[in-house]
């Protein structure tokens, strides 16, 4: 037998078994499904995002997660360090870098680098006594409602890898997100909104792009929606002019029985999602516009957001994952861009605080004052900090900070945790944590620990392995937890 009569065999072999109208598989499901149907069993589309009891009993039931991509500097924001600024300029001694890995070390070839120390004020607030700087005065305040991580530790120095790792818990693109896994794991409890909605402000958007609030191999159901905060939260939602509603509704009837009989005929989850996506999309026609009009919320919550209606920013995205979580949508993920700051670490970085320090402090009490807060997790931080040491891109008239992947810091605030605690700690320098080391796997099994999941147990089969959120590793952080 010739190669070209082989692969002739092999092709009508495979058309017959699986696409030819009559294949054996066909006739065999046919058979299953008929058997279904006599026994009133019929074969029927599941909504995936339909609420699923969760493991054990949860502390939370929201989750809103405050991405600040490009990675905050944590010594001009929240960690105080006068060790860092009584040796501002020094050379920073060799044992502090020595075999210890930071973004760009090639720029410090040519001269060994310098300590930079910060130059804003601090001060102790509450009765925590947390510092903050004078770029956080907001945030400050809310010092007692907060919990903080200390020398958090990622695995990549580049922006995109880094941001995979935080989003999805690897720095492979490809894996699913935070907020697609927690949907896979107990849906959601908003009929009428998806269960994952992905909001951006900022001059652009997060390097890593839809990678980062992706299903991954998961059912595409799982996926983040991208909201606006302007006009229809999403392009095209609206009906067309001139199409009735009668129309639409027969139009989409017709759409569901077409798929209901591909789904009896395959039973492929991806139908499930085609289903669901064209009832939610009809459903948001109505509960989207109502979503984001602002001009039902009284003055006082626009001014204390600091919102401006029609306009997309932070504060506008900051009261709508509050109105989001209000209405049962269990994992927002808010991007606010613009926090790289390699070539100066003064005004630029004074400018992107002013942007988000009021509207963030607005959120945590507004959810608090809406009876929200007490099964709401709010998470504040980037992919990963800021050397001590000091960069120069400018020719060393203004200086700014390179990423650091060993010791960065994040806020919390809401269910489940200890109100002014503060978790780890980092050396006087701040360039490595003491004690026990604590990464972003222990932040996301912590995560789905609050929210009734076993970080180990929740898993997906896919090309032969069981993957899940924490990858390999991953422990509960035990002392954040009330």
């Amino acid at each position: 037998m010739t190669n070209d009569e082989r692969q002739l065999l092999l092709e009508t072999r495979r058309h017959f078994f699986s696409r030819c109208g009559i294949g054996l598989g066909q006739i065999a499901l046919a058979s299953l499904i008929q058997d279904a149907k006599i026994f009133g069993a019929t074969a029927q589309p599941v909504n995936p995002m339909a609420p699923k009891p969760p493991m054990f009993p949860p502390k939370v039931k929201n989750v809103i997660f405050l991405h600040m991509a490009g990675a905050p500097s944590q010594f001009e924001l929240f960690d105080y360090k006068p060790k860092l600024k009584e040796f501002d300029g020094k050379v920073a001694p060799d044992d502090l870098i020595k075999g210890k890995r930071f973004a760009f070390m090639d720029t410090f070839t040519k001269a060994p680098p310098r300590l930079l120390g910060c130059h804003r004020e601090f001060k102790q607030y509450g009765k925590s006594g947390f510092w903050f700087s004078s770029l956080l005065p907001h945030v400050a305040t809310l010092a007692d409602d907060l919990t903080m991580i200390h020398g958090l530790s990622t695995e990549n120095f580049n922006h995109a890898p880094a941001k995979c790792a935080m989003n999805t818990g690897s720095i492979r693109f490809g894996r699913p997100s935070m907020g697609a896994w927690i949907t896979y794991g107990i849906g959601s409890e908003s009929n009428d909104l998806p269960g994952f909605v992905v909001l951006q402000s900022g001059p652009r958007g997060p390097r890593g792009g839809a990678a980062l609030w992706s299903s991954g191999f998961l059912p595409t159901a799982y996926q983040g929606v991208p909201f606006r905060s302007g006009g229809d939260p999403i392009l095209d939602l609206s009906t067309p002019p001139g199409v009735p509603k009668s129309t639409q509704e027969q139009t989409l009837a017709a759409v569901r029985d077409l798929n209901q009989i591909k789904f009896e005929m395959t039973g492929d989850d991806e139908i499930n999602t085609r289903i669901s996506a064209y009832e939610m999309a009809y459903r948001m026609q109505t509960s989207g516009p109502d979503l984001i009009d602002f001009s039902k919320e009284n003055q006082q919550t626009l001014d204390m957001y600091g919102v401006e209606p029609g306009k997309v920013s932070y504060a506008n995205n900051c009261l709508l994952a509050a109105r989001l979580v209000e209405r049962g949508v269990r994992f927002v993920q808010l991007y606010h861009t613009d926090w790289d700051h390699h070539a100066d670490i003064g005004q630029p970085l004074d400018d992107v605080c002013k942007e988000v320090d009021q509207p963030t402090a607005a959120l945590v009490r507004d959810l608090k004052r809406r009876g929200l807060l007490e099964h709401t997790l709010v998470i504040f931080g980037g992919e990963f900090g800021r050397t001590p040491m000091a960069e120069g891109r400018e020719g060393g008239s203004k200086f700014g900070r390179n990423h650091h992947i060993d010791a960065f810091t994040m806020l919390l605030a809401g269910a489940g945790l200890k109100p002014g605690a503060a978790i780890g700690a980092t050396d006087e320098l701040g360039f490595s944590s003491i004690g026990d080391r604590t990464d972003v796997h222990d932040l996301h099994a912590t995560l789905l620990h609050l929210l009734g999941i076993d970080h180990l147990k929740l898993t997906y089969t896919f090309q032969g392995r069981a993957f899940r959120l924490t990858d390999t590793s991953g422990q509960v952080i035990r002392p954040l937890l009330s």
